[in-house]
C-alpha cells in the first residue's frame, strides 16, 4: 500500500486513539500514538509528522498549550478534535495557531476529508511572486512575514496563509465557500466560524477599526474584500 504521510495522534481516550489509527493505517498512514499531552511536544519533534491530530482534553497538558509549544518551532498542519459545544475553545484553538477542527463524534469521511485538505495544502507552491507591497505593508511568503510601519506582525501560519490569500485578490470579494477550497481545502458547511475567526484576527493584529473596518473591509451577505490603497 501507498504511503500517504505520517499522522502523529494526541488523543487520551483508548477506544477512540484505537479506530481512528486502524481507520487511517487502513487508508494508507502511517499513524503514531500519543495520549498524554505533557509528552506530545517531545514526541512532534523525534517523530517528524506530516500532521497533528491534536485533542483539546488531555492530561498533563491540553490541547491548546500543546499547539502553543508546537507552533514556536514548527508550522506542521495541526487539526484539533474538540467536544461537541466547545465553541469557546475551537476559536482560541484557531487563534493559536491550529489549522483546522473537528467536533466528536469524529465520522471517517469528514476525518479523511480535513487529513487531505490539510497535507495537499501543504504541497501546494503558490505560483505568485513570494513578496508583496501595499504601501506600508509588505509580505513575505517564503518566511511567512508580515511587517506593518516597519514592525513585524505576529501572525501564526493559518493567519499568515489567509493574509496572503486576501492580498492576492486584493480588490476582489471573498466569500466563505471560495476561502474554504482554496486555503482549506473542502467545502464550506454552512456552520464552520474559522473564515468569520481569521478576519476579525487579522484586523486586530493589523490595526484596522473593528468596528469600522477600513483595510479588510465587509461586504455584508458576501464576503471580505482586502482593500489595497488602505495601507498607505
Amino acid at each position: 500500500m501507498q504511503l500517504y504521510g505520517k499522522i502523529l495522534l494526541v488523543e487520551d481516550d483508548a477506544s477512540l486513539a484505537q479506530w481512528v489509527q486502524e481507520y487511517l493505517q487502513g487508508q494508507g498512514f502511517e499513524v503514531c500514538h500519543e495520549a498524554r499531552g505533557d509528552q506530545a511536544v517531545a514526541v512532534a519533534k523525534q517523530s517528524q509528522p506530516d500532521l497533528i491530530l491534536l485533542d483539546l482534553m488531555l492530561p498533563g497538558l491540553d490541547g491548546i498549550s500543546v499547539c502553543k509549544e508546537i507552533r514556536r518551532t514548527s508550522q506542521v498542519p495541526i487539526i484539533m478534535l474538540t467536544a461537541q459545544g466547545e465553541e469557546l475553545d475551537e476559536v482560541i484553538g484557531l487563534e493559536v495557531g491550529a489549522n483546522d477542527y473537528l467536533v466528536k463524534p469524529i465520522r471517517p469521511r469528514a476525518l479523511l476529508a480535513r487529513i487531505k485538505g490539510q497535507l495537499q495544502r501543504t504541497e501546494t507552491t503558490s505560483k505568485a511572486d513570494n513578496l508583496m507591497e501595499f504601501g506600508r505593508l509588505h509580505l513575505n511568503l517564503d518566511a511567512n512575514r508580515a511587517v506593518l510601519d516597519n514592525q513585524e506582525i505576529d501572525l501564526s501560519s493559518n493567519e499568515f496563509a489567509m493574509l496572503w490569500y486576501l492580498a492576492q485578490n486584493a480588490g476582489r470579494i471573498i466569500n466563505r465557500d471560495e476561502a474554504f477550497r482554496q486555503l482549506k481545502g473542502r467545502e464550506y458547511d454552512g456552520l464552520d466560524r474559522w473564515f468569520d475567526v481569521m478576519i476579525s484576527v487579522l484586523r486586530k493584529k493589523l490595526g484596522d477599526d473593528t468596528a469600522s473596518p477600513k483595510r479588510i473591509k465587509t461586504a455584508w451577505g458576501k464576503g471580505y474584500l482586502f482593500v489595497a490603497d488602505a495601507w498607505e
